[in-house]
């Protein structure tokens, strides 16, 4: 179908809201009215992969990307240190900068690399 928006990230999030949604109220008997809410953000979905209001569309993904963008980055943070067992991590007290430090080193001098400023640490 040519000239059409397709799929993306706002509209897969959608649908996996969808189906969050229909698995709560498939093994809940107090939550079927789940299964009629959940049809709305898959007509929504569907609705937005073959609209041809390409511009608006991606006007759409990119708030929905700017507003899910600190989400990401914090649990991609999290799953980064919770593997990397060789590193500790800190955190600027000017900045909020996250920095990475050799695990193991005693106590140690930390200098930002965003901000300039020294702090210690124990590592």
């Amino acid at each position: 179908m040519f000239g059409r928006y397709g799929t993306d990230q706002l509209s897969l999030f959608l649908l996996a809201v969808y189906v969050i949604l229909a698995v709560i109220s498939r093994f809940s008997y107090y939550l079927y009215f789940l299964s009629w809410v959940a049809l709305i953000p898959l007509v929504l979905a569907v609705l937005r992969m073959f609209s041809r209001n390409l511009e608006r569309r991606r006007a759409e993904n990119a708030k929905f990307l700017s507003l899910a963008s600190p989400f990401v980055r914090w649990f991609k943070l999290r799953r980064t240190i919770h593997k990397d067992k060789d590193h500790c991590y800190f955190k600027c007290p000017n900045c909020g900068q996250y920095l990475r430090v050799p695990r193991g080193k005693g106590k140690i001098t930390v200098t930002c690399r965003n901000c300039g400023v020294s702090f210690e640490e124990k590592s």
